[in-house]
This record gives C-alpha cells, sequence and structure tokens, in this order.
C-alpha cells in the first residue's frame, strides 16, 4: 500500500486512509495515529470512525472523514481486515476489496522481520487467517509474494480502473 500511496500521490481523487490504531504511532511497518484504548474508545463513542474494529489485541479505525471523500466521488484506499468486511460493507455500499495475499512462508518472513509479534504469535495468526474473501463482495485479488513494485503496480491499476469507472460527479 505504502508503493501505491507514494504513486498516487499527487491525485486529488485518491485518498489513502490513515488508520487510528491502539499501537504506537512508533513500531513501523505502517504511518498511523496511536493512541491508547481509552482515547480510542472515546473517539469510537463520539462517531468518529466510519469503520472500527478488533483484531491481534489491538483496536483499529478508520476516520469518519473518509466517507465525505467517497461522497464527493474520491476512491479511498483502506488498509482492513477480513473479518470485518461486514463492517466496511455497511460504511461504504460501493466497497470494492482489494484483496492483497501472500504465500504462507513469505507472510510468516515478512511478519517475522516487523519485529511486532513472536515467532509463536505468527504462527498462531497464520494458522487462524484465511487468504480468502468470504461474502457476496466484488473482489481483486492481488499475489504480494514477489517484489513489493509489482504488487504495488497492481494496486495502482487496481485503483485506477476503479477512478475510470466511478459514477460519482467530481466536485471542481
Amino acid at each position: 500500500m505504502a508503493y501505491a500511496a507514494r504513486a498516487l500521490s499527487g491525485n486529488p481523487d485518491v485518498v489513502f486512509a490513515r488508520r487510528v490504531i491502539t499501537r504506537d504511532a512508533a513500531a513501523g511497518g505502517e504511518n498511523h495515529d496511536g493512541v491508547c484504548e481509552a482515547e480510542f474508545e472515546k473517539l469510537k463513542a463520539d462517531g468518529r470512525f466510519a469503520v472500527s474494529w478488533e483484531a491481534h489485541g489491538l483496536h483499529y479505525g478508520i476516520p469518519v472523514e473518509t466517507k465525505n471523500a467517497v461522497a464527493s466521488g474520491a476512491v479511498v484506499v483502506a488498509n482492513g481486515s477480513r473479518s470485518a468486511l461486514g463492517l466496511f460493507g455497511q460504511a461504504y455500499p460501493n466497497l470494492v476489496v482489494i484483496n492483497v495475499t501472500a504465500r504462507p512462508e513469505v507472510l510468516a518472513l515478512r511478519l517475522e522481520a516487523r519485529g511486532r509479534e513472536s515467532r509463536e504469535d505468527i504462527l498462531r495468526r497464520l494458522k487462524r487467517s484465511s487468504l480468502g474473501v468470504i461474502g457476496d463482495y466484488k473482489v481483486i485479488t492481488i499475489d504480494n509474494s514477489d517484489e513489493i513494485e509489482i504488487s504495488g503496480k497492481a494496486i495502482v491499476d487496481a485503483v485506477s480502473t476503479l477512478l475510470s469507472q466511478s459514477f460519482i460527479p467530481r466536485e471542481k
């Protein structure tokens, strides 16, 4: 996603959502807003999230402002969770899922390189996770097992295709 965000940074019709996570902002791997659980719960209670969910012992939120961006015709790209797709579908009726997958051995190495989880946690995570999308969603699947540039370009192409298919008039 970082590759695609850099490549599309000059396009005002593409918004990459910055997640709010109950993880230290300096934890690495993703540019996000780190908050404590109490602050996250307050933001949630105040209606500041379009979507929020819990995974891997953390809380995640997508800012409500992303709904305004979609309403004005932008394509919003957000890093989500397959387990929260129902919530995303409720918040964004025209949801298109870009399902980024990788071979399990590649995923294990990448998770280990991030240094945020123990090897045992990674193995448990991989064992319980499914790389498929369950439900009635429009899905674009991208295999991220090779170089980041290949899958990054595939995400850029997918977002560009979605922009060209948009029927929502853009504000000038």
